[in-house]
């Protein structure tokens, strides 16, 4: 007996026989059983889940001398002719090789000739979208009334192609893909009749292959078949086929995890020598990578993951973070786009396998932002301790080494440089005595004061539309004290006070202004404590760390 492909010999010739279109089957059985049949059905969906199939039961339901019926016989000659095909009453058309309106008017003058023996003639039109637009109008007026012996079944797999005015004209059934144990199930049935012994990973391997198509599940299941010699092994297609394997991308994810580039690279190299191709490698890696993230989030059906969950690398599974995750799916998302147009396919992957090797270190921009709030919080809590801190102060720069307090003042009426002048000059000497040690200058004052926060924020305001960098200064000064006619600016270091002192006549102008009073303004640059160093210098090594960056001096100077 001749060889006949699985495909053939298992097509359906019942609606039990239909696997994984329960709603279809159910909805045709009662419209049989009921008789309330269409005279035009449209069949849409994936290719290989069983429209065609479907049309030839139904033809047969129509026309078994019993029926119509949902239960058709298989005894009676008519029967068999429908499954083969040769019968004269169903004819079979192929939709993409009968295109033109001439083809559509041949089948116009046939349907005005009654059934040669049947109750009905149907036509079955395969690939119904590839008709031309000259051909479907011509059909319309046929299948919105056609002769009550004429019944038109329609399949496609592309159903937004198919005018809605076809559309609207027939019943439609929709199609899915069928789920994968399903057709792990059919490939083992299959085994159980030819005798062959076949391992569940190999099983699982090609109905996962087979993306809801039974026909091409059948048909990888005939290739297999072919080279396993009586026993099925996952080894064997993987070696034969060029398939990856789940250790392979363990052994990968593993050196990304360890941030080991050159591993990674030699683990690829080793997986192209033994013949698996670049498309290959990238989508294993990508459904690896979607698997650890299916698991993070807890997920553990076998049928989902492919493989049992104990089968994943824990070191990859703990190694990398959510975010982490779903970027390696982007870069491997977009190197699938990349190879289609590249010159070298390789050089795309191996690019992307180096980047995978420096996972570890990423950092997705909502947790940059996490971290620099986070920053944001402690310097401002760290800046609370001093004269007067703020919650939401910027990153200070350190002060000089020497750590002395810088005293500049401008009185109401010392004309001079920009229309003032200093007691001291712009960079003095420092001061010893209370002015180092607690910022203030060392002669007495009474009644000294903070200026109120709505005050600060007035002026700053005002400054920082004729002057931003020195509003800027302003902004995040230590404090504000007033006493009888002066005003104490304690600021951060001495470059913070040489960049007021340039501008201490604009800033007396805007001080008297806000505070309707004429006051002597005065700066002086505030040494830290040991204590604030040391603490500053932990929050600037974890910046420097965020940003990946070099710590300067106040010169811009590297230390």
């Amino acid at each position: 007996m001749m060889y006949e492909v699985t495909a053939t010999r298992k097509r359906p010739t019942s609606f039990d026989d239909l696997t994984g279109q329960e709603f279809v089957v159910a909805t045709l059985r009662n419209s049989l059983s009921s008789g309330r049949l269409a005279h035009a059905y449209l069949f849409s969906g994936p290719r290989g889940v069983g429209k065609t199939s479907a049309a030839r039961i139904l033809a047969r339901a129509l026309n078994c001398p019993s029926g119509p019926t949902a239960e058709p016989c298989e005894d009676y000659p008519g029967s068999q002719e429908i499954t083969r095909g040769t019968s004269l009453d169903v004819i079979e058309i192929d939709g993409a090789s009968n295109t033109s309106v001439n083809d559509v008017r041949e089948i116009k003058d046939e349907v005005l000739f009654a059934p040669n023996s049947s109750r009905y003639k149907i036509y079955i039109i395969d690939e119904v979208h590839m008709l031309s637009n000259s051909a479907f109008n011509a059909l319309l007026k046929t299948i919105e009334e056609p002769p009550p012996y004429i019944v038109f079944i329609f399949a496609t797999t592309e159903i937004h192609k198919v005018p809605a005015t076809i559309r609207s004209r027939c019943q439609q059934f929709s199609f899915r893909l069928i789920p994968l144990e399903a057709i792990r199930a059919r490939l083992r049935e299959v085994c159980g009749e030819l005798g062959l012994d076949a391992e569940e990973e190999a099983l699982f391997w090609m109905a996962k292959e087979a993306r809801g198509s039974l026909r091409d599940a059948y048909t990888l299941f005939d290739q297999v078949a072919a080279f396993s010699d009586g026993h099925i092994s996952f080894d064997r297609i993987r070696r034969t086929l060029g398939v990856g394997s789940i250790e392979q991308m363990n052994d990968l994810g593993e050196a990304f995890v360890a941030g080991d580039g050159g591993r990674a690279l030699d683990l690829l190299a080793a997986i192209m020598d033994a013949g698996i191709s670049e498309e290959q490698v990238a989508g294993d890696l990508a459904e690896y990578f979607r698997n650890v993230l299916f698991l993070k989030h807890g997920v553990r059906k076998q049928s989902v993951l492919g493989y049992p969950p104990e089968r994943f690398s824990g070191a990859v599974i703990d190694g990398f973070s959510e975010e982490q995750i779903e970027h390696a799916l982007g870069l491997l998302v977009e190197l699938f786009r990349n190879m289609r147009y590249s010159v070298n396919p390789r050089y795309e992957l191996e690019l992307v396998i180096s980047r995978l090797a420096a996972l570890a270190g990423y950092l997705s921009s909502a947790r940059i932002l996490e971290r620099i709030e986070q920053l944001k919080r402690e310097l401002g809590a760290a800046g609370s301790t001093g004269a007067v801190g703020s919650g939401d102060d910027a990153i200070r720069r350190p002060e000089s080494p020497h750590g002395a307090a810088t005293r500049l003042s401008a009185g109401p009426e010392s004309p001079g440089r920009h229309g003032t002048s200093t007691e001291t000059p712009a960079v003095p000497p420092a001061v010893s005595g209370a002015a180092s040690a607690g910022g203030r200058s060392a002669e007495p004052r009474a009644a000294v004061r903070q200026v109120e926060a709505e005050k600060i924020e007035e002026i700053v305001t005002a400054l920082r539309a004729r002057k931003p960098t020195l509003a800027s200064v302003l902004e995040h000064a230590l404090a504000w004290d007033l006493g009888e006619s002066e005003l104490l600016i304690s600021v951060d270091g001495a470059f913070a006070a040489g960049s007021i002192e340039a501008e201490l006549a604009t800033v007396r102008e805007v001080v008297c202004a806000a505070l309707d009073e004429p006051v002597t303004v005065s700066v002086v640059a505030r040494a830290r404590s040991s204590e604030e160093q040391a603490q500053h210098g932990e929050q600037v090594e974890m910046v420097r760390q965020v940003f990946r960056g070099e710590v300067l001096d106040g010169q811009g100077e590297q230390r």
